[in-house]
C-alpha cells in the first residue's frame, strides 16, 4: 500500500498568484494574522460559520448521544479580548432548550480576557444531541449538587445519592446512601507487597497487607452541577511503614447516581525489595435479599454478559416454576418463598449459595470467570472470553446494589474484579488495578551495567552500540506514577442486563462534548500554525491521506504488537527491526519512545485539526502514559522525563524535554482535568534540576558552565520550561513563573547569535537569566526546535506581539527558522560561519514555512516544500504482510518505519499546508 512521492520541485512558481495572496491576506495580517497559504488557519476563522463568535456549537466526540451519562466536564477557547473574566454562560439545546450548567476559566489570554473555560452538566442531561453554549445566565439543576463539612466528614448530596468521605482514617468513602439506604460503605485502598518477585529457597513467599490512610481532604468544586472532592494519604502496614502516596479525587454531578473516581499513586519503594503483588480499590455491599434474589454480574466483550444469581434457581432437578426462573434471569425479585413448589422451597438450603466471584484479565487477550462458594472449599471454573469491559455489579433484586467499572481494564492488564462474600450480610468489591492473581510488579532494571562504570563506556560504549543512555544507579522507577480511572453507580435494584451493558460503554468510552475543529482555530489557541485538513487539490489529498495512513498503521500496530499492559498502555515503540520483524523492544535506546521527537505533538494537533475521535482516544492514552510514568514525581529526579529505553524509566537522560508540558496541556485544556494540571505544575521547577542532573554532562566539546548554576539547552530544556511557564502564567498563577519566560525571552532576543548562540547558556534557575558562555561562536542542535519548541516560539510571538520588548525574540526566532536549512553561505554571511550536518531537514521545513509566512516571503515557502521532499520519510509507506512461521502473530510491516521520522514529518506536512499550502502543487 503507497501513497505518491512528492517531487522536489512541487511548487506554485506563478508570482502574480503569490502576489495575490499577498494582497488578500495583507488585512489579515493587520489583525494579527499572517498565512502565506490559502488553507490558514485565518481564512477558516474568516470562513462563514467558522465559530468564531459567541454562540459555540458542541458535539459528542464519539459521535452518539450517549445512553449512560454519570455528568460531564469540557473544555472551551475564546478568541482574545472576546469575554472578560467576569463572563457567565448559558447553555441550551439545539432547539432553544435551556440546560443546567457549571462553568469556570482555566485560562486567560495576556490581556486577561477568556482564554478557556471548563463546563460541566448534569446526568440527567446527556439525552440530547447537540448543544450551544454562549454567554448569559446558566439555567439551575433541578436539585443542585450540595457540599456540607464537618470537623470529621465531607457530604456531597447530589439529590439522587449521599456520599460521606472521611477526613482521616483508612475509609476514603465513609458510605454511599440512596433513598435513605446505605448501597456501599467501607470504601478504601488496598495493597499488597512482597520482598522477592518469584519463589525461591524453601519456596516462602511473605506477603504484607497495606491500607489507605487518610491525610488531606480538599473540596475542590462546591456545585450546584459539580462538585470534586480531593483526597490525599499514603498506604500504611500494620507494623506503620507508610509508602505509595496516593491522591484520590471524588466527582459527583447534580441528579447523578455515580461517583467517578480518579486514583493516582506514586511509586516511592526500593524496586529490589518492594515488589507491589496487589494493588487496588475496596469496598462493602450489604446484602439485603434472600440468596436468590442477589446477583453477580459481569460485562465481557462488547454486549457480552456473565449474569447469575447467588443461589441459582435454574438448572435444578425439580422446577421452580416459570416465574421465578424468569425473574431471576431478568434480575427481579422471585416470587415469595411460600408461592414456590413445595418440593423446591423445602429444599432451597439445599442449594449452594454462592459467596465468591472473580474475573481476572490475565493478558490482553485472556480473561477467566470462577466462583466458589466460600473460602476453605475449591473454585470452579466457569468460562472464559478475549476483553472484558471492567464493569460488574453486586447486589439484589430490591436492596440494591453497586455497579463497578475500571476504564481501560483490558489494555491495562493483569487487572481482576473480586466479589467475595455475596452470601453473606456485606459482600466485598475489590477493583484490582494490578491482580494478585499475576506475578508482582517487577521493576528493577533489566540488566547489570554491563561493565560500563565510565561516562567514556556509557557513552562510546553503550550508546554507541544499543543507543542507551545508561548510567549505574539512574534507570531507576522510584518517583514514577500512574493514574486510573473507576466509576461506582449506586443502584436501588439490580440493573437490567441491557442498561449494566450501557454503563460498561461508558467506563470503556467516557462520554465527551467537544467544538468542532473550527473553533479551536478561530480562538487561535495553540498557536495560529495549523489549519484543517486541505484536500482542495489531488496533491494535497494525498498529503492529507498519508497523514491518517501513518495514524492509521501505528493504531494497527498498538493492537498487532500487543502495547498493552499497566506499565506500557499509552506508549508506542521508537524504530523497527527489520530483520526479526518486530519492533526492537529489547534494544537499548530504540524500544519504548517516551515523547521522543514529539509524537504527542502530533496527534494532537491532527485530533485538534480534524476533529476524530480516535486520535483523541489514542492521544489521551499517550498523555495519560507519558505524563505519568514516563515523568519522576518523586525523588531526585521529580519533575524530569526519561529518555527512550527497554524499560519506561531506564535511560539515564533525565531531562525536561520529556517531562514537557507542551505534550499535555491540550489535554487539560480540552477535558479540564484535574490530574493532569497537577502535573503541570509538578513542572514549573524543573529547571532548579539542571545542576545536579546536567544533561550535558556526557557530551564532549560542551562549554562550561562557569560562574554560573546550570548550563541549559535553549531548545530541549529551554522551550520545554516555557511551555510549563506559559501555562501557569494562562491559568492565572504565581507570576514569577512568567517572569522567568518573559526574561528568557528578553535574554535569548539580546544573545548575540539568538538561538544560534551555543548548544548551551549559563542559567540561573532563581531569575530565569541565560547567559552567552561559548562566546561568539555560534552553534545550533538538531533537536533543539522538534520538542516543542516550533509550537511554543510560535505562541509567545503571537502572545506578545506589538511589544517592542519582544521584537528581538522573534527576529531570534525567525534568524533561527531561516538559517537552520539555508545554505552554508546563507549561515556565513548572517552567522560569521557555516553549521554543518545538523539534520532533519524534512522536520525544520516547517520552521522554513514559518518564517515564509512571518515575512510573507513566497521563494521561502517555495524552499519550505523543497525541504520537505528531502530527508526523513520521503516516499510512501510501504505495508507488507507478515506470517508464519517468521513471526509469532500475523502483522502487517512498514520496514523503514521510526516514529521519529512519522511524528515529524505529520507535524511537517500539517503545519506547511496551513502556513504555505497555495506553493505546494504535486507534478
Amino acid at each position: 500500500m503507497k501513497t505518491p512521492r512528492f517531487s522536489r520541485r512541487t511548487f506554485v512558481k506563478n508570482t502574480a498568484l503569490a502576489a495575490a495572496t499577498w494582497q488578500l491576506t495583507s488585512a489579515l495580517r493587520a489583525a494579527g494574522e499572517s498565512p502565506v497559504g490559502a488553507a490558514t488557519p485565518s481564512s477558516v476563522a474568516a470562513a462563514p460559520g467558522a465559530a468564531g463568535g459567541d454562540e459555540v456549537a458542541l458535539r459528542w466526540l464519539d459521535g452518539q448521544t450517549p445512553a449512560a451519562l454519570a455528568g460531564v466536564t469540557w473544555g472551551v477557547p475564546w478568541p482574545r479580548g472576546r469575554c472578560s473574566k467576569a463572563t457567565k454562560f448559558a447553555l441550551h439545546t439545539a432547539a432553544g432548550a435551556p440546560v443546567p450548567v457549571q462553568s469556570w476559566p482555566t485560562a486567560y489570554w495576556p490581556d486577561g480576557s477568556l482564554k478557556w473555560t471548563a463546563h460541566a452538566i448534569p446526568a440527567a442531561a446527556g439525552g440530547v444531541d447537540s448543544l450551544r453554549l454562549s454567554p448569559g445566565v446558566p439555567a439551575a439543576p433541578a436539585a443542585g449538587v450540595t457540599v456540607r463539612e464537618s470537623a470529621d466528614t465531607v457530604e456531597i448530596d447530589t439529590g439522587a445519592m449521599v456520599c460521606r468521605v472521611a477526613k482521616q482514617g483508612a475509609a476514603l468513602i465513609l458510605s454511599l446512601v440512596r433513598d435513605g439506604r446505605e448501597i456501599a460503605r467501607d470504601g478504601r485502598l488496598v495493597c499488597l507487597r512482597q520482598e522477592q518477585p518469584e519463589v525461591v529457597g524453601d519456596g516462602a513467599v511473605r506477603q504484607e497487607a497495606f491500607a489507605s490512610t487518610v491525610e488531606q481532604v480538599t473540596v475542590e468544586q462546591r456545585g450546584p452541577v459539580r462538585a470534586v472532592v480531593k483526597i490525599t494519604g499514603r498506604h500504611v502496614n500494620a507494623a506503620g511503614r507508610a509508602w505509595l502516596p496516593f491522591t484520590v479525587r471524588l466527582y459527583f454531578y447534580s441528579g447523578g447516581d455515580a461517583v467517578r473516581l480518579m486514583h493516582s499513586f506514586v511509586f516511592d519503594g526500593d524496586e529490589a525489595k518492594d515488589f507491589i503483588c496487589g494493588l487496588g480499590v475496596r469496598f462493602a455491599v450489604p446484602m439485603r435479599d434472600l440468596p436468590h434474589d442477589r446477583h453477580v454480574r459481569f460485562v465481557g466483550e462488547g454486549a457480552g454478559l456473565w449474569a447469575e444469581a447467588v443461589r441459582g434457581l435454574t438448572g435444578l432437578r425439580r422446577d421452580p416454576g416459570a416465574a421465578a426462573k424468569q425473574a431471576q434471569l431478568a434480575g427481579r425479585a422471585c416470587p415469595p418463598v411460600a408461592e414456590l413448589p413445595e418440593n423446591v422451597r423445602t429444599r432451597l438450603d439445599y442449594i449452594p449459595a454462592w459467596g465468591d466471584f472473580t474475573l481476572c484479565q490475565s493478558a490482553a487477550n485472556a480473561f477467566a470467570i470462577r466462583k466458589r462458594t466460600k473460602p476453605g472449599h475449591g473454585w470452579i471454573d466457569v468460562d472464559q472470553g478475549r476483553r472484558a469491559a471492567g464493569v460488574g455489579f453486586v447486589g439484589g433484586a430490591t436492596g440494591g446494589g453497586v455497579a463497578f467499572g475500571l476504564r481501560d481494564f483490558w489494555q491495562r492488564h493483569p487487572t481482576q474484579l473480586d466479589i467475595r462474600g455475596a452470601n453473606t450480610e456485606a459482600a466485598e468489591v475489590t477493583l484490582w488495578l494490578w491482580s494478585p492473581a499475576a506475578p508482582p510488579m517487577d521493576l528493577r532494571f533489566y540488566h547489570d551495567g554491563l561493565g560500563m562504570d565510565t561516562f567514556e563506556k556509557q557513552y562510546n560504549g553503550g550508546l554507541e552500540i544499543t543507543y542507551e543512555d545508561y548510567e549505574p544507579g539512574w534507570g531507576t522507577a522510584h518517583g514514577t506514577a500512574r493514574t486510573s480511572e473507576l466509576m461506582l453507580w449506586a443502584l436501588p435494584a439490580t440493573p437490567t442486563r441491557e442498561r449494566l451493558v450501557e454503563l460498561a460503554e461508558a467506563v470503556r468510552t467516557p462520554p465527551l462534548l467537544v467544538c468542532e475543529p473550527a473553533r479551536f482555530l478561530a480562538a487561535r489557541v495553540f498557536g495560529a500554525l495549523w489549519g484543517p485538513p486541505d484536500r482542495s487539490t489531488p496533491e494535497k489529498a494525498a498529503l492529507e491521506n498519508r497523514i491518517d495512513l501513518l495514524f492509521d498503521f501505528y493504531r494497527q500496530q498498538v493492537e498487532q504488537r500487543h502495547w498493552y499492559g499497566f506499565w506500557n498502555y499509552g506508549d508506542v515503540m521508537h524504530t523497527y527491526d527489520a530483520d526479526r520483524h518486530v519492533w526492537r523492544y529489547d534494544v537499548g535506546g530504540f524500544a519504548w519512545d517516551n515523547s521522543e521527537l514529539s509524537p504527542d505533538l502530533w496527534l494532537w494537533y491532527a485530533f485538534l485539526r480534524s476533529g476524530r475521535a480516535d486520535l483523541f482516544r489514542f492521544a489521551e492514552a499517550m498523555t495519560r502514559h507519558t505524563g505519568e510514568v514516563d515523568v519522576y514525581h518523586a525523588g531526585r529526579f521529580s519533575g524530569l522525563g526519561t529518555r527512550h529505553n527497554v524499560q519506561h524509566w531506564g535511560c539515564s537522560a533525565k531531562q525536561v524535554r520529556i517531562s514537557n508540558a507542551a505534550y499535555r496541556r491540550f489535554y487539560y485544556y480540552l477535558t479540564a482535568d484535574e490530574r493532569v494540571g497537577d502535573l503541570l505544575r509538578e513542572l514549573l521547577d524543573g529547571d532548579a534540576k539542571l545542576e545536579m542532573v546536567d544533561p550535558a554532562r556526557k557530551l564532549k566539546n560542551m562549554p562550561p558552565r562557569g560562574q554560573y548554576p546550570a548550563r541549559i539547552s535553549v531548545g530541549t530544556d529551554w522551550c520545554s520550561l516555557a511551555a510549563a511557564w506559559l501555562t501557569e502564567w494562562e491559568r492565572g498563577g504565581d507570576l514569577k513563573y512568567r517572569d522567568k519566560l518573559l526574561t528568557g525571552m528578553k535574554d535569548i532576543g539580546a544573545a548575540t547569535h539568538g538561538f544560534f548562540s551555543g548548544e548551551r547558556f549559563g542559567y540561573d534557575p532563581t531569575t530565569g537569566h541565560l547567559y552567552n558562555i561559548l562566546g561568539n561562536e555560534p552553534a545550533a542542535s538538531h533537536l533543539s526546535a522538534v520538542f516543542g519548541a516550533m509550537e511554543i516560539c510560535g505562541e509567545l510571538i503571537q502572545l506578545t506581539e506589538g511589544q517592542p520588548e519582544f521584537e528581538p525574540f522573534e527576529r531570534a526566532w525567525l534568524q533561527y527558522c531561516v538559517l537552520y536549512n539555508g545554505t552554508p553561505e546563507q549561515q556565513q554571511a548572517a552567522l560569521g560561519r557555516s553549521l554543518r550536518g545538523l539534520g532533519l531537514t524534512q522536520a525544520h521545513s516547517r520552521l522554513t514555512a514559518y518564517a515564509a509566512w512571518r515575512k510573507k516571503d513566497p521563494e521561502l515557502a517555495r524552499r519550505a516544500w523543497d525541504e520537505f521532499a528531502r530527508g526523513g520519510l520521503r516516499s510512501g509507506l510501504s505495508l507488507a504482510p507478515v506470517n508464519g512461521p517468521t513471526v509469532l502473530n500475523p502483522v502487517q510491516e512498514a520496514a523503514g518505519v521510526s516514529t521519529n521520522d512519522t511524528a515529524q514529518w505529520c507535524l511537517a506536512a500539517m503545519q506547511n499546508l496551513a502556513l504555505i499550502g497555495d506553493y505546494f502543487v504535486a507534478k
